[in-house]
């Protein structure tokens, strides 16, 4: 993906914002996000965090397991001042745990999971941590990359050419998920040993599955380009909403954009609830 326009280390910043909405089918929302954006050392040098989870087990557990797997993830990864595979494995290993512990002590908890995907933007590059199938894109001159691969039955037969990318569309059982974070006592997470260089103008979008089934890549490079983050998640949400919205539908747009000269990168996150006609609450998270 080089392009010869890669920013130098530090000489950007990411502004960025997540939505979450509990969809127009489900009676709760199971999906958690996170984006930290640091301004105080030491937090500082590990640089952006953005998380994505999407819960799985019976009644409230899945909120249980994703909200566990997003702050375990956030705090592990900033207490450790080591490079970002590091720091991202022995937090998936972390929040694998607590979530595994806490299904053993509560029978209401009993089989709980939850996907959980994770980049870090640090020094001019990007890393991705994944267990499932929410996904992490890159757009970067129009063009729309899927950066995570997602952990399901059919990907797996497509990627091994016992079956085409047409035939997983059409056949059920598409959403079999191969791991996830906390249903066992190991997990095995993808982890990028390897950042990617990163450019002033790319954008890296962050969602569950309730929204890559419901909005096509296509949408994705007609909507992000050109809009605040916090109106790209609006409308990208109201896309999957207007398409069904049968799941919870989760989203993040974070842009790499350079800083304004000799102005210190100050971040601040605020929470902010929208509350739309007749529907429970979107959760919304602001970084700017």
């Amino acid at each position: 993906m080089a392009t010869g326009r890669e920013a130098p280390l530090g000489a950007f910043r990411v502004v960025g914002a997540m939505r979450t909405d509990v969809g127009r089918v489900r009676s709760s929302n199971e999906d958690s996000v996170a984006f930290v954006a640091p301004a105080d050392a030491p937090e500082a040098r590990q640089g952006y965090l953005a998380i994505v989870a999407d819960g799985m087990g019976g009644h409230a557990a899945g909120e249980v397991a994703s909200a566990l797997a997003t702050e375990v993830v956030r705090r592990v990864f900033y207490s450790l001042d080591v490079e970002p595979p590091r720091a991202l494995k022995a937090a998936f290993e972390a929040a694998n745990r607590a979530i595994f512990e806490q299904s053993a002590r509560e029978p209401e908890c009993k089989g709980m999971g939850t996907t959980c995907t994770a980049v870090v933007i640090r020094d001019g590059r990007l890393w991705l941590a994944h267990v499932g199938d929410s996904r992490a894109y890159m757009l970067r001159g129009g063009e729309v990359t899927q950066l995570s691969d997602d952990q399901t039955l059919h990907a797996q037969l497509v990627r091994e050419g016992v079956m085409t990318q047409e035939e997983a569309e059409r056949s059920p059982g598409g959403n079999v998920i191969l791991q996830a974070v906390g249903t066992r006592k190991e997990v095995a997470p993808t982890i990028w040993s390897e950042g990617l260089p990163l450019a002033i103008g790319d954008a890296i979008i962050l969602c569950s599955d309730g929204l890559s089934n419901l909005v096509s890549e296509a949408e994705l490079a007609a909507v992000v380009p050109d809009r605040a983050p916090q109106d790209s998640c609006h409308l990208l949400v109201e896309a999957a909403l207007a398409a069904g919205g049968h799941d919870n539908i989760s989203v993040g747009v974070f842009q790499i954009v350079a800083p304004p000269p000799g102005a210190r990168d100050q971040a601040a996150t605020q929470k902010i609830p929208v509350v739309a006609d007749g529907a429970p609450p979107t959760r919304v998270i602001v970084v700017r």
